[in-house]
């Protein structure tokens, strides 16, 4: 019954504790968590191993790492480079440690013009961009003997350039010949919790605009020829998921509640998954389909990129 339901969400995580919550065991995804107490960062690696575990999970086979940081929502600076340097240490486990020199392409995509939207061209205006100047001088001009070659692209949205993002990038592809593609955009969560704090790492690619459910073509190996390595951090959430967290704590006071006791053992009997269904009938046609973002994402999303911009300078530096 449970494939019936589909709550909206980029996060590999969050698919993987929908089945968790309903005792659905699937076969073919392993989970590995591991826990930071000093700087409170949860690390969450999901792995789907078979085209099976793939189908059930509804994402491709590969490597999921999410890394959880509750006070990555904070101005703290410290705290931001201890992220970054985390980022990069789980950025390094995709890249062939024997090569010296990578060739690395930062797509940063999204919709510059949508605040939420604007982490991958924010990401992209913050990088150290070296490409140019090795070609133009030689790697001697860098000061060091080993240098990668960074380059990046702000493709927009086909609504703005009338193309699929994955026509661009196949064409710079054809003229740069980067090694690697790294795309960087803003996801969907189902849990309000995980906005802002959250940084999903994959080595499947991406499916532009999937988490608002405006699907484009994928951006993947197949699609484009060089590996693609993606990078996410929720932004969003959709009004269904607001009312379902509030229908939670309903329920919670109605447990408590001599009169209306009966009402909340009730809705304690329906599922995650049925729960969520009921939420998106009572809120249809009206907020079906709206996004909900924080107050201060402006300052949220520009420091985030910032935190991720500086994970990727370190790594290419």
């Amino acid at each position: 019954m449970i494939e019936k339901y589909s709550i909206r969400t980029d996060l590999a995580l969050e698919q993987k504790e929908r089945f968790e919550s309903d005792n659905v065991e699937v076969q073919g995804v392993v989970l590995e968590e591991s826990y930071d107490e000093e700087r409170e960062i949860r690390i969450t690696t999901v792995r789907i191993e078979t085209e099976k575990g793939a189908k059930t999970m509804g994402k491709p086979v590969g490597t999921y790492i999410t890394m959880e940081a509750p006070n990555m929502a904070v101005p703290d600076e410290g705290y931001h480079e201890e992220v970054s340097k985390e980022l990069m240490k789980f950025l390094q486990r995709f890249l062939d440690k024997d090569k010296k020199d990578y060739s690395v392409l930062v797509v940063g995509l999204g919709n510059r013009m949508v605040t939420p939207d604007a982490l991958g061209p924010y990401v992209a205006d913050n990088l150290n961009i070296t490409r140019h100047i090795v070609k133009e001088y030689g790697k001697y001009a860098m000061g060091e003997e080993e240098v990668h070659l960074v380059s990046s692209i702000v493709p927009g949205v086909m609504a703005q350039t009338g193309m699929e993002t994955v026509e661009i990038i196949r064409g710079v592809v054809k003229e740069t010949e980067p090694d690697i593609i790294i795309a960087v955009d803003a996801l969907a969560a189902r849990s309000s919790k995980r906005l802002n704090r959250t940084i999903q790492i994959a080595d499947t690619g991406i499916n532009p605009g999937s988490g608002v459910g405006n699907h484009r073509n994928a951006i993947t190996e197949e699609t484009v020829g060089v590996p693609v390595i993606a990078i996410g951090v929720p932004t969003v959430v959709d009004a269904a998921t607001i009312v379902n967290d509030t229908m939670e704590n309903l329920i919670a006071a109605l447990e408590t509640s001599e009169t209306l006791r009966g009402v909340g053992v009730v809705m304690q009997g329906y599922n995650a998954a049925e729960k969520y269904e009921l939420v998106k009938e009572l809120i249809s046609p009206h907020l079906n389909g709206m996004f909900v973002t924080p107050k201060d994402i402006d300052e949220t999303v520009k420091r985030i990129s910032f935190t991720i911009s500086e994970a990727l300078n370190m790594l290419f530096a």
